[in-house]
C-alpha cells in the first residue's frame, strides 16, 4: 500500500476551500419584467431585495442566487421553456413568480418532472395547486376574499344586492364565490351584470345598476384603466346618491390611488394586505423597501414577493441548501410566519396561504394621501374555491 501523502500549504488550503463553500441555492423568478404588466415584476424584484436587506442573501448557510427570467404576459409555452431553461440549464433548484394562471398550468409538467419546489408569488385561480404536488402558493385566490365580502356586507344588513364583473375568468369565479356566500346568507342577488373586458365607457351599466334599486353594488375589475373608469363611473352616475355602497377587492391598489383620486372616496373593499397595515412587521417592510427603492409603494403585489422569498428560504434553511424537494415540501406545510399583513400559514393539504381578510375603506390620512383604512377582520379564511373549504 501507498503511504498516503498530506498536502500542505496552498494546495491544502485551495482544497479545503473548494469543499467547503458549497454552491450557491439557484432560485428562478419567472415575471413580467416588461410590457403590461411589468408592474408585478418591479414589485417583486424590489420586494425580494427588501427580504434580502432584513433577512440577508443566505438560509441555513447557503447562499442564495437570484435567476430573473422575462415573462411579459399570459403566454403557456415561452412560460414552459423559460421554465424548462431554468430547469435544465441553470439547474434551479426553487422556482418562484408567475402572475397568470395559464402560466402556472403549463409550468406545472416541467415542476412535476423534475421535482422542483415552486411558490406561485400570484396566479390565483384555485385549482393552479392540484397542478403539481411542488406548488405552493403565498398570494390569495378570488373566493378566499370575496366570501369574507359578502358575509361583511350581510352583516351590515344588506339584503339586496347587484353584481358587477369583468366578463371574464377571473370575474366570474368572483361573481360565482360572492353570489353563493351572500345567497346563502338569506341575501338576495337583484342581477348579474357582466361587462365585456375592453369596455371604456361604464355609464350605461352604472345606470341599469341604479335602476336596480339594490342596497349595494359588488364589484370586480382588473387593476387599471377598468378599475379607474369604473369607479369614477359609479361617482359620476351618483349611485351612492341613490343610496347603494360599492363593495370591491383590489380594484383601487395603492399605486392606482392617486391616479383614481377623490372618486375612490368611501369605496369599500376585502384584501389580504393594505399599505396602512398597522403592524411592527409591516414597518420593517415599508422601511426595507424604501431604502432598496425610495419610490417602491407597499401594496399587495409587493407583499407578494416578500412572502414569496419568507417561502423560499424556509425551504432552504430546511434542506441546508441541498436538493431534497420532498424534505423541502414537507417543510413548507404548515409553515406559520408573522408576514407584514398579519398572521399566516400554509395549509399543509392544499398548499395554498391561510390568512385574514380585512375589510377596508378608502379614506385620507392626517397628510391628505389616501390609504386603504382597516375596520374589521375576518382572520384566517381558507380558499373557499376548495371543495372541502366551502
Amino acid at each position: 500500500m501507498k503511504p498516503i501523502k498530506y498536502l500542505t500549504g496552498l494546495a491544502a488550503a485551495f482544497l479545503f476551500t473548494h469543499v467547503a463553500a458549497a454552491e450557491p441555492v439557484k432560485v428562478g423568478i419567472i415575471a413580467p419584467f416588461s410590457g403590461p404588466f411589468s408592474n408585478f415584476g418591479e414589485d417583486w424584484k424590489r420586494a425580494i431585495a427588501a427580504y434580502q436587506k432584513i433577512h440577508g442573501k443566505s438560509a441555513g448557510g447557503q447562499e442564495i442566487e437570484l435567476v430573473f427570467r422575462d415573462l411579459t404576459g399570459p403566454n403557456p409555452s415561452e412560460a414552459k421553456a423559460l421554465a424548462q431553461e431554468l430547469v435544465i440549464k441553470e439547474k434551479v433548484q426553487y422556482l418562484g413568480g408567475v402572475v397568470f394562471t395559464p402560466n402556472a398550468f403549463a409550468i406545472a409538467p416541467v415542476v412535476e418532472e423534475a421535482k422542483i419546489p415552486t411558490v406561485i408569488f400570484n396566479a390565483a385561480t384555485s385549482s393552479v395547486l392540484e397542478k403539481s404536488k411542488y406548488f405552493v402558493r403565498i398570494s390569495y385566490t378570488l373566493p378566499q376574499i370575496t366570501v369574507p365580502i359578502a358575509r361583511f356586507a350581510l352583516d351590515q344588513g344588506v339584503k339586496s344586492i347587484v353584481t358587477m364583473v369583468s366578463d371574464y375568468g377571473p370575474g366570474i369565479d368572483a361573481e360565482t364565490a360572492f353570489v353563493k356566500a351572500f345567497e346563502a346568507g338569506g341575501g338576495k342577488v337583484a342581477e348579474k351584470i357582466r361587462v365585456p373586458l375592453k369596455t371604456t365607457d361604464f355609464a350605461p351599466f352604472m345606470q341599469r345598476a341604479k335602476g336596480m334599486t339594490a342596497q349595494a353594488m359588488f364589484m370586480f375589475f382588473p387593476g387599471g384603466p377598468p378599475s379607474f373608469a369604473a369607479i369614477k363611473a359609479y361617482k359620476d352616475n351618483d349611485l351612492r346618491g341613490a343610496g347603494i355602497r360599492l363593495f370591491g377587492t383590489s380594484e383601487a391598489d395603492e399605486k392606482d390611488l392617486p391616479a383614481i383620486g377623490d372618486a375612490a372616496l368611501g369605496l369599500e373593499s376585502g384584501m389580504f394586505y393594505s399599505g396602512s397595515h398597522d403592524s411592527a412587521a409591516n414597518k420593517a417592510f415599508i422601511d426595507a423597501l424604501k431604502a432598496v427603492a425610495p419610490t417602491a409603494v407597499a401594496n399587495p403585489s409587493a407583499l407578494e414577493g416578500f412572502d414569496g422569498m419568507a417561502a423560499i428560504y424556509r425551504m432552504v434553511a430546511a434542506t441546508k441548501g441541498k436538493r431534497d424537494p420532498d424534505a423541502a415540501m414537507a417543510a413548507i406545510k404548515g409553515f406559520a410566519w408573522e408576514s407584514p399583513r398579519g398572521p399566516v400559514r400554509i395549509d399543509p393539504e392544499s398548499r395554498h396561504i391561510i390568512q385574514n381578510v380585512y375589510i377596508r375603506k378608502v379614506e385620507k390620512d392626517a397628510e391628505g394621501k389616501l390609504i386603504h383604512k382597516e375596520f374589521k377582520t375576518y382572520e384566517q379564511q381558507p380558499d373557499y374555491g376548495r371543495a372541502d373549504a366551502r
